[in-house]
């Protein structure tokens, strides 16, 4: 785990997952390693009334009633679709879904422009092939026959954002569970084994780049995950994601939490500004996401203990959340700009604290990128 630059969750918490098989004696569906009840669990953490040996990080932060749902779907022989924001963790809740489900959550198709049927049913090998002809060891299954033919969780990212030709052809994957091999005349068929399912995401931004169809539609049960706005929520989120960051570069620096809440309360603040913005060019780019947040608190980590004093100060985290928001010039500049001055100039007047640091250090990014 150590030579991985990041670990899949499977191997990430392979210790817990395997203490949970271990005391697990509820029911399996198919060929679960862990019991619905163990799913939830493993992704949302243990409570005190959960009377187990030993404490379940929580995961994955949000409504436990979006978890269930999710995996009800997975037990019977719908598909799965995630749809909601960018940065709302979709893709995070289908990778611990499969580990927890499958122990293997690698089995992933990434949906572009690019993407094409033989993505999600199988390919040759060329050399094989010439030198051979086509036949079952000549063939590459996708990720997607792969988990068919073991009976486990093929997930599919970002599946709006491929094109319709292999969204119809994952349609009869999900309605028949066999995929044809006309090119052989023996063993040309692959059915999916029991256990088989898809989880698929959809960024909800996409819309109108290739909508799905309704056949397509039918096929999933679809789950809705809501932007986080809940403040403690939000702070779980990324207290987890930075003490991850921390362990990950061996780094020991505290976040204050002064500085945690000027970061939350920035973000609150730009959003209800978005909210009421009457037109794109008055607001951000940025989709304001929780996991954007994380990314300014890791630009401003990293840069204190590269280049700063080892510690983080509000200057640093204003530059980082400029730097990493201010995406399109002058727009977003100006917006940072008014939000500054508008906003947080009264602020640190009234409150004083880390507010006029803040401040000052959003002033001169600005003035770098303007």
């Amino acid at each position: 785990m150590t030579e991985m630059l990041r670990a899949p969750a499977e191997v990430k918490y392979a210790d817990e997952l395997d203490w949970l098989e271990s005391v697990d004696d509820g029911p399996k569906p198919y060929s679960w390693r862990l019991s619905p009840r163990m799913v939830r669990l493993f992704v949302l953490g243990s409570q005190k009334s959960d009377k187990l040996g030993r404490q379940v990080d929580q995961k994955w932060f949000g409504d436990a009633s979006l978890v269930e749902r999710a995996v009800v779907t997975l037990a019977s022989d719908r598909g799965l679709l995630l749809i909601g924001d960018p940065g709302t963790g979709k893709s995070w809740l289908a990778e611990l879904l499969a580990a927890a489900i499958s122990r293997d959550s690698t089995l992933v198709v990434q949906g572009t422009a690019g993407t094409t049927e033989d993505h999600i049913k199988y390919s040759w090998n060329v050399s094989m092939v010439i030198a051979q002809g086509q036949s079952r060891e000549s063939m590459i299954p996708s990720p997607i026959m792969t988990a068919m033919e073991r009976g486990v969780i093929g997930r599919f990212e970002e599946l709006t954002r491929s094109t319709s030709d292999v969204q119809d052809a994952l349609i009869s994957i999900l309605s028949e569970k066999y995929v044809s091999i006309p090119e052989l005349d023996n063993d040309n068929v692959v059915f999916a084994r029991p256990g088989f399912s898809v989880i698929a995401t959809a960024n909800s931004r996409d819309r109108g780049v290739n909508d799905l169809s309704s056949a397509l539609k039918r096929r999933f049960n679809f789950v809705r995950i809501p932007v986080v706005t809940n403040r403690r929520s939000e702070a779980d989120i990324v207290r987890f994601r930075t003490a991850e960051l921390l362990r990950r570069h061996q780094i020991e620096l505290d976040v204050p939490p002064t500085l945690l809440d000027i970061l939350l309360q920035s973000f609150a603040d730009l959003r209800t500004a978005a909210a009421s913005a009457t037109s794109d060019d008055e607001k951000l780019e940025s989709a304001l996401s929780t996991a954007e947040q994380i990314g300014v608190l890791e630009d401003a980590i990293l840069h204190s203990q590269f280049f700063g004093e080892k510690r983080l100060h509000a200057g640093t985290l204003a530059s980082s959340l400029v730097g990493s928001l201010a995406r399109r010039s002058p727009e977003d500049l100006a917006i940072l700009n008014r939000y500054l001055h508008g906003v947080v100039e009264p602020r640190g007047r009234k409150d004083g604290g880390l507010w006029p640091e803040f401040l000052e250090g959003g002033r001169q990014a600005i003035a770098v990128l303007s």
